[in-house]
């Protein structure tokens, strides 16, 4: 027996390691119980570290934002509780800063608490008309400013709807109709920044987000001659689905291969490829994102289907996808603390076209959106620069979705191909690094024939 049991611990081992090798990803989703702890955990943290300082630098020392059940302020979305799906009724939060006595307030006009973060501050049986209870909070603290949620280019700041703003107008007096400001500074702020609690939850979403996209562009996913570009797409919704997570928007899966035809820029972002078979030798693209804790997450990556006789992606779309890293690099490094989207934008465009490269720079902010508030650092139709919305100035703790593309002349394919990436980039501390990491080779997905 002495002699047997080494060798079957050994094929135990074995047989282990196999297994090991061919189970799927596990994925890291808390479960339901758990995410809200940890989203109320977030919420908390933000109102208690972060709003003050926002309110600070904007100069508002009150913000009223207001919304009904079903037609929230985008905003308010990002304020509620784990268990407050939407507004209650017409919910009204006020924000109050004492920047002297270093203290803050944080009240409901409302029947409810808002949560453990925000207390009710309505008594409806003493106070019937909720307008009036608002009042009264104003008339008290008798703010400088009353920041409203409104702006003209920033869509995520412009949460307040007429009726509201008109009902909430006509029950000020006089004076603190004077004192009514756009808050579109500190709700972009509020929106913009993540805190470090956050950032490292940012970095398991983008994680699980890479592993998505790993496991769709793979043999167990794909099988030449036979699955569809849809397949993968419907695939890695149903994937989405059943880690009971969310995606902001409808993946795309395109194709781009020897002699045919590059697409248009208008053709690829109208998201108009039909659907196609993945065969062999098909160099394949993914544009996908998911939604997890309130936050966001759009990546784009590349994949190879290698063909019967070979081992690894050819050499020429090895080197083409390099220059898709090149341009990253570019655009990340003129990334510093206060320039603009647009000038970040035509410092990045001139370096890239001086060492060679044909690029175009669509990169925007992430966050609690796919496409959220900050700067713009161009668009695919508007490489000149974006009016205002690029004009606003970058700022530290932010996370941006770094999306771009290269397009690169293949004669061996006898066209051009364009290599388009796209990953989450943290701005903190005046320097650029990737959430987790980036794609820095194109996926190889062996078939076995």
């Amino acid at each position: 027996m002495r002699k047997i049991v080494p060798v079957f611990i050994l094929f135990i081992l074995l047989i282990s390691c196999q297994e090991t090798t061919e189970q799927t990803i596990s994925y890291e989703v808390l479960n339901e119980r758990d995410r809200a702890r940890l989203r109320d955990d977030l919420i908390k943290d933000r109102f208690e570290n972060l709003l003050p300082k926002l309110m600070d630098d904007s100069g508002i020392d009150m913000w009223v934002v207001i919304s009904r059940e079903y037609n929230e302020d985008p905003v308010l979305k990002t304020m509620l509780p784990s268990e407050w799906l939407n507004a209650r009724r017409r919910t009204i939060l006020v924000f109050y800063r004492n920047a002297q006595t270093n203290t803050s307030e944080r009240l409901a006009v409302a029947r409810y608490n808002v949560g453990d973060n925000i207390k009710s501050a309505w008594d409806k049986e003493k106070e019937p008309n909720q307008w009036a209870a608002l009042n009264r909070i104003i008339e008290e603290r008798n703010p400088a400013k009353i920041g409203i949620n409104s702006s003209t280019y920033f869509a995520l700041a412009d949460g307040l709807v007429k009726t509201d703003f008109e009902e909430f107008k006509a029950s000020l007096s006089v004076a603190n109709q004077k004192k009514l400001v756009s808050a579109e500074k500190l709700a972009i702020g509020w929106v913009e920044t993540r805190t470090e609690k956050e950032m490292k939850l940012y970095k398991k979403l983008v994680k699980i987000t890479h592993e998505i996209i790993d496991e769709a562009f793979s043999a167990k996913v794909i099988t030449p001659g036979k699955t569809t570009t849809e397949d993968v797409v419907w695939w890695m919704r149903q994937k989405v689905t059943d880690l009971g997570l969310e995606t902001w928007f409808h993946p795309t899966v395109d194709v781009q291969r020897n002699k045919e035809p590059l697409q248009s820029h208008i053709v690829s972002f109208s998201k108009g490829e039909n659907e196609q078979v993945i065969m062999p030798q098909d160099l394949l693209h993914c544009d996908f994102g998911i939604s997890y804790l309130g936050l966001n997450t759009d990546c784009q990556q590349h994949a190879y289907v290698l063909g019967e006789a070979e081992k690894e992606v050819p050499d020429f779309l090895v080197a083409a996808f390099s220059k898709g890293n090149k341009l990253q690099d570019i655009l990340t490094s003129e990334m510093q603390t206060g320039k603009t989207g647009n000038q970040i934008l035509a410092t990045s465009l001139q370096k890239a076209k001086a060492v060679g490269l044909q690029p175009s720079i669509y990169s925007h902010p992430l966050g609690n959106f796919g496409h959220s508030a900050g700067t713009t650092i161009g668009m695919w139709d508007s490489q000149d620069g974006v009016p205002v919305n690029g004009d606003y100035p970058l700022h530290n703790n932010t996370v941006y979705a770094i999306e771009l593309n290269v397009t690169v002349a293949v004669k061996e394919w006898q066209k051009d191909i364009r290599i388009m990436l796209e990953e989450a980039g943290y701005f903190g501390a005046g320097k650029h690094q990737f959430v987790n990491g980036r794609q820095e080779a194109i996926k190889p997905i062996k078939i076995s024939y």
